[in-house]
């Protein structure tokens, strides 16, 4: 059942394919199946927090220890608007405002609890990426400008010869990739029909079959593959698995409450594309520490300035104001944010000393008119609250 795994990874659960609306009543066992674009609403509301409960499910656990970082209590912030039909809108199983690390609001909904762990899909992203800042920090990937050769080589000779970490992060490879869900013959489709080769990762494999359709640098295309084998290249680079060193780094040191999982692909492999659960709460102490520079006792675990260049605009997506970074949505604004289809998402506002995370079921894996735009309406919504908050 791992290869159905993988298929759960970097198919169902990265595109931008949409999943059947149904009418939603509460389940009471998980599906049969590991692709999620099948499952009914209300499976996915109990599934989503327990994705390693699925059938063919394998992961490793992030482990969590010590002391967990406080999140105090403060005064509840006034957002101008009816919280619970917004959470009702966008099917939200949680909900979590912090400003200068202070909770301001905190909801639950869907059988979701402070005491459970909601699926992140893409948001992971942007947890590999910062594991890549901890590498270079730490001297096992020497530098950004790395051709991404010398830690995966069984990439040499393919579309990614001259590609540098940085390249990768960015996704501005410029090797071919097609994500497009409905197309029986996209990358992702054939991907996940591909046969593991002994010994070689299932992303390694298939990636460095893939032609160059641009020069490295010059043209942004959405691949989650390549995040697939960032996460390759952590693990060589550091000799750990992705969940061993992501504990390492932050998970116990930084003051966790609650271990969390990251899910396998078919050879063993943290799909580094997506797939960590975790609580709400540790969601948000993981925005709150990345906008504090990644530091812990007051020593970063990232090399200098690593934030502000991670979560800069690096590519154009096309959509005024925003952009791409390392893994990273970014805004011109200052604020960037991780994204995961269902309506997960952790947003920070440096500015403002404001993380909003949520967890989420909607009706359809992407929906950027309905659902999207009055999300970053609400982020708005929030920012202006905090400014009135703030001059009172």
């Amino acid at each position: 059942m791992k290869r159905n795994l993988a298929a759960l990874g970097l198919a169902a659960l990265l595109g931008a394919a949409s999943a059947p609306a149904t009418a939603a009543s509460p389940a009471t066992t998980l599906p049969a199946d590991s692709n999620v674009l099948f499952w009914s609403q209300d499976v996915r509301d109990l599934a989503f927090q327990s994705m390693e409960r699925v059938p063919g499910a394998s992961f490793n656990v992030i482990a969590a220890g010590g002391t967990p970082s406080a999140l105090p209590q403060g005064a509840k912030l006034d957002l101008g608007l009816d919280l619970d039909d917004y959470m009702a809108s966008q099917r939200h199983a949680g909900l979590l405002i912090l400003v200068d690390g202070k909770i301001r609001t905190e909801r639950y909904a869907l059988g979701f609890g402070p005491d459970k762990r909601w699926t992140s899909f893409s948001v992971a992203k942007s947890f590999t990426s910062t594991l890549v800042g901890a590498a270079i920090k730490d001297g096992a990937i020497g530098s950004l400008d790395d051709q991404v050769t010398r830690y995966i080589p069984q990439l040499a000779s393919s579309g990614y010869d001259g590609v540098t970490v940085e390249q990768l992060l960015t996704m501005t490879s410029g090797v071919r990739w097609n994500e497009n869900y409905a197309d029986p013959d996209s990358d992702v489709a054939r991907f996940n029909r591909q046969t593991p080769v002994a010994g070689e990762d299932l992303t390694v494999s298939y990636m460095k079959t893939l032609p160059r359709e641009a020069e490295p640098g010059t043209r942004w295309r959405y691949n989650t593959g390549e995040t697939n084998l960032i996460g390759v290249l952590v693990s060589n680079a550091t000799g750990k698995t992705l969940s061993a060193y992501l504990s390492e780094k932050v998970w116990q040191p930084y003051g966790m409450e609650q271990d969390a999982i990251w899910l396998l692909g078919a050879t063993d492999h943290e799909i580094s594309g997506c797939c960590i659960s975790a609580s709400l709460r540790d969601y948000a102490r993981f925005g709150q520490f990345l906008m504090d520079g990644g530091r812990i006792n007051g020593q970063s675990i990232l090399p200098e300035g690593w934030m502000q260049r991670a979560t800069a605009k690096h590519a154009d997506i096309g959509i005024a104001g925003r952009g791409y970074g390392y893994q990273w949505w970014t805004y011109d604004n200052g604020s960037y944010a991780a994204q995961g289809i269902f309506g997960q998402g952790i947003f920070i506002d440096p500015t403002r000393k404001l993380v909003i995370v949520s967890n989420g079921n909607w009706p359809k894996a992407t929906d950027a008119e309905t659902l999207g735009e009055p999300r970053q309406a609400f982020y708005r919504a929030v920012q202006a609250a905090v400014d009135r908050d703030r001059s009172r």
